[in-house]
């Protein structure tokens, strides 16, 4: 993890976890099976010792929001329902985003349960592949032009505006979006958008992405660690697909061994890495929070940003 401007106080686990509710959690393994994604580690211990603490921190972020908004409101005398707070997460393909975000959406929603906490991902807002065809760019899938970001752009500014937002869904079994399937955001307290473009700038829009969040959070870990865990998932991926003639890895999961393995090392090499080297890992400098992971998937250390 770099902190070479200084911008960020580092927290060893230990330290960090003393900072947790004296009571801990009610969380049962159960949900936390639920919440995990595939390949992904999670334990009683991560939450008590992690996210425990990381909540308290989101609340009393979220606390001080609303306390401004409030001011600003009465000052100006608009009289407007304050915006949702939007929490955005970010990091590479398998790092685990899906799982920080979704606990973090169980845990909000059982330690503040008179707030409304949702959750979404941005895979949603991928052109869908018969579009990236036309355009030429399948092979670029997950790069910054792959997204309609000017779409996910109008729907976190419809969110601060109060309007219900609407978000495609993704199928990552289809391996594309859902035509005619949305995810309406609408009236909650708190919104948790994950996905592995939240803290980019958005091109040439007026806008950045980051005006819209009020806290960002990034999952770090070494990429020769994502490049193993991203290994493991797709081989988990094809296990999955074995039996379901219309998984997207249906036929690699039942075809030559050869050409899956062809195909996990080209994802890697030629989309993933190089996505996470020249668009993702950049952005980690913009997040407020960062996790980082050891090769075994526990976080080590906690870094939160001074300035």
């Amino acid at each position: 993890m770099v902190n070479d401007a200084g911008q960020y106080r580092m927290f060893d686990r230990a330290t960090w976890a003393a900072m947790g509710p004296a009571n801990g959690t009610d969380i049962t393994a159960a949900e936390i099976d639920r919440v995990r994604s595939l390949n992904d580690k999670l334990s009683i211990d991560d939450v008590r010792d992690v996210y425990m603490p990381l909540v308290r921190y989101l609340r009393l972020r979220r606390d001080n929001y609303l306390q401004t908004e409030q001011a600003k409101a009465g000052f100006l005398g608009t009289g407007e329902r304050v915006a949702p707070f939007i929490i955005g997460i970010s990091g590479s393909v398998a790092v685990g985003k899906s799982t920080s975000a979704r606990l973090l959406q169980l845990l909000m929603n059982r330690v503040m349960p008179d707030l409304k906490t949702q959750m979404l991902t941005t895979d949603g807002f991928l052109y869908p592949n018969a579009e990236l065809e036309r355009r030429g760019i399948m092979a670029r899938k997950g790069f910054p032009e792959s997204y309609d970001m000017h779409a996910l752009l109008q729907f976190l500014m419809d969110i601060k505006l109060g309007r219900p937002a609407k978000a495609p869904v993704y199928s990552h079994e289809e391996y594309d979006v859902v035509p005619g399937r949305f995810t309406t955001v609408d009236q909650q307290d708190i919104v948790i958008v994950e996905g592995i473009n939240v803290l980019q700038t958005g091109g040439d829009e007026p806008i950045f992405y980051s005006d819209l969040f009020d806290l960002a959070l990034y999952v770090d870990a070494a990429p020769t660690d994502i490049a193993r865990w991203y290994e493991e998932r797709f081989y988990k991926l094809l296990s999955l697909a074995k039996d379901d003639p219309n998984d997207y890895y249906y036929d690699y999961a039942n075809g030559d061994p050869q050409a899956a393995a062809d195909l996990c090392r080209w994802a890697w090499d030629e989309v993933n890495l190089p996505n996470l080297e020249e668009y993702i890992l950049p952005t980690r400098a913009r997040a407020d929070v960062i996790l980082h992971k050891r090769a075994d998937h526990t976080i080590d250390t906690v870094a939160v940003r001074r300035f």
